[in-house]
């Protein structure tokens, strides 16, 4: 599989839709869940349907933006609320957070298939996501949720390459994993909190970064920012709105990480046992 050419890829995507006949697509307006979402709509029509779960973990920007982009294609889509934050197991914040908030999803989509005809649920993961630590993985076999791009053994490079391709604008979107991952491990998740990383990274956007991320440590805001945007975001005039943007927010100190930007940062301290359990079952 590795050894396949892009376009092999795409067939076998193409493909494994088929084979489906109908299915709902897990959506959240990222480049998977958006390409999934598109080519599915390509190959079975009226035959997909695109769901949005809206909850306070969802910022209003990426609600926006993926609502924005399936009108712009066409994709059939429909709006659904998850109720995440209601499940203690959840708002508790442990490392097994994102199986739960999966968990909420995929229960919500399975009743949405079954009421609605369809033959499966599918979500965006692509082969590099197995490589993470990634718990909602473990709800997705749960429930029998399956995954078309993986499958058909695309990479992140590949469904950006073919997004590309196919004049997608969202191929090389930022990374847009939900507010939640935001806040340190042990430290409840309220709308309260929610909302304040939110802020912040709206008014960080504001001054024009694009690859980055606001850590929520209790009355600390540790900012990551991509090598490439380092540099200007450092220039001393940057870095004092960048401050006051944050604390705007209500964070009274403020960070900015050395290491700069990476995707699943806070999993960064958890124990290696716990990482290699949650990849292997």
């Amino acid at each position: 599989m590795a050894d396949r050419t892009l376009d092999e890829k795409q067939v076998a995507l193409d493909e494994q839709l088929c084979r489906l006949s109908s299915v709902l697509v897990a959506y959240s307006g990222g480049v998977d869940s958006a390409f999934l979402a598109w080519a599915a709509h390509r190959v079975l029509g009226d035959r997909m349907l695109a769901v949005l779960a809206d909850s306070a973990s969802l910022a209003r920007s990426h609600y926006r933006d993926a609502l924005a982009f399936a009108a712009e294609n066409a994709i059939p889509f429909l709006v659904v609320e998850t109720q995440e934050l209601e499940h203690e197991a959840y708002a508790a914040n442990g490392p097994d957070r994102c199986f739960h908030c999966k968990d909420e999803l995929f229960s919500v989509l399975e009743a949405e298939r079954a009421k609605r005809n369809f033959a499966a649920v599918a979500y965006g993961l692509n082969v590099d996501d197995g490589k993470d630590f990634r718990p909602g993985q473990r709800a997705a076999r749960k429930h029998q949720v399956v995954a078309p791009l993986a499958e058909a053994g695309l990479t992140k490079a590949d469904v950006r390459a073919l997004a590309q391709a196919a004049g997608l604008r969202v191929w090389d979107k930022p990374a847009s994993a939900c507010l939640s991952s935001r806040i340190e491990y042990g430290r409840r998740v309220t709308p309260e909190v929610l909302r304040q990383v939110e802020d912040a990274e709206e008014a960080l956007r504001a001054l024009g970064l694009r690859r980055f991320r606001v850590r929520h440590h209790g009355s600390v805001a540790r900012i990551e920012i991509a090598e490439e945007e380092m540099a200007a975001a450092l220039a001393p005039e940057v870095f004092a709105r960048m401050a006051a943007a944050v604390r705007s927010a209500g964070f009274p100190y403020v960070a900015v990480d050395c290491d700069g930007y990476r995707s699943g940062s806070m999993n960064e301290l958890l124990p290696v046992e716990m990482l290699e359990t949650t990849r292997t079952r």
